[in-house]
């Protein structure tokens, strides 16, 4: 599955970019036909802001920042009728986002959408519907809610794990099966040979690209790795990202410290892991999404 070469896509649930946790509550304790009547009886109040709602926000306003056909698309993808879905289309417009594409599934997951859609970048509240957009080859994750979350300028910081996420998980399969000594002793002779992508390779790839039509001065998109890796393990993921010609703007090896207070120093928009417990604590400082994929998930 390839995204379309001339925009950079980005698919986002309804529960992922407005608070719709009341509605969903009404769902699952009440059911599908009260779910819809809660939702066309408040049609006209506007939802409160989710947890990825900041990262569409600047996200969108790339494309005024470099003028001529927009380079950024946000395309709405929602398990609600596209009756029910009408408040979420009156919050949209309420907050002038520039989101003109939808599906609604009535209650069926819309993952399906997702090729079709040319999708570089799947953002949910729904697991399942993550998982099978990773197996469609698409860089896709898990929102995690947490707690409060600073914005402080209209730059947009991506920030990613390395391993099972910007890279293979085979490294981590090291880790697992063997312990720390053997993975730092295998990761040390293999030095000189690139891991392997990850899922969100991809996705990392476009985004230096249209980092590539701003220059390095006044750029409104950073990236960052920060991963659990330190030295000697450093240098076969740099040698990697290297080998691939893709350039991160800040690499932080933290060598198993918790990574929270480092993403909210970058100031990231969203963080990515493959690990859970990660997730979890990530995500009371930064907007947090779990990818889950490699060994870390298998048994999830």
């Amino acid at each position: 599955m390839s995204a379309r070469p001339d925009k950079l896509v980005i698919a986002i649930s309804s529960r992922a970019l407005f608070n719709l946790k009341d509605s969903h509550q009404v769902f699952e304790k009440q059911g599908l036909q009260a779910f819809s009547r809660y939702q066309v009886e408040r049609e006209n109040d506007i939802l409160q802001k989710g947890d990825a709602f900041h990262l569409v926000e600047k996200f969108l306003k790339i494309n005024s920042q470099l003028g001529g056909e927009p380079r950024v698309e946000v395309i709405l993808l929602s398990r609600n009728s596209a009756d029910t879905g009408l408040r979420v289309f009156n919050s949209i417009e309420h907050y002038r986002l520039d989101i003109t594409r939808a599906a609604f599934c009535n209650g069926e997951s819309p993952y399906r959408y997702i090729a079709p859609f040319g999708c570089n970048l799947f953002l949910s509240t729904d697991g399942v519907d993550v998982r099978r957009a990773l197996e469609q080859g698409v860089a896709a994750a898990t929102l995690v809610a947490g707690g409060h979350r600073e914005h402080r300028d209209d730059v947009l910081r991506f920030a990613f794990d390395g391993d099972a996420v910007i890279f293979s998980d085979e490294a981590e399969q090291v880790y697992k099966r063997d312990g720390l000594a053997a993975f730092t002793e295998a990761e040390r002779a293999s030095a000189q040979m690139p891991l392997g992508g990850g899922p969100f390779k991809g996705f990392l790839e476009a985004l230096q690209k249209l980092q590539a039509e701003f220059g390095l001065q006044g750029c409104p998109i950073r990236t960052a790795l920060v991963t659990a890796r330190s030295a000697p393990a450093h240098e076969r993921v740099i040698r990697t990202l290297r080998a691939w010609d893709i350039r991160v703007d800040e690499s932080v090896f933290l060598g198993g410290l918790p990574k929270g207070e480092f993403l909210r120093a970058f100031g990231a928009d969203v963080f990515f892991d493959d690990q859970p417990a990660h997730c979890a604590s990530a995500a009371e400082h930064v907007a947090t999404g779990h990818v889950p994929h490699g060994i870390a998930n298998s048994e999830a």
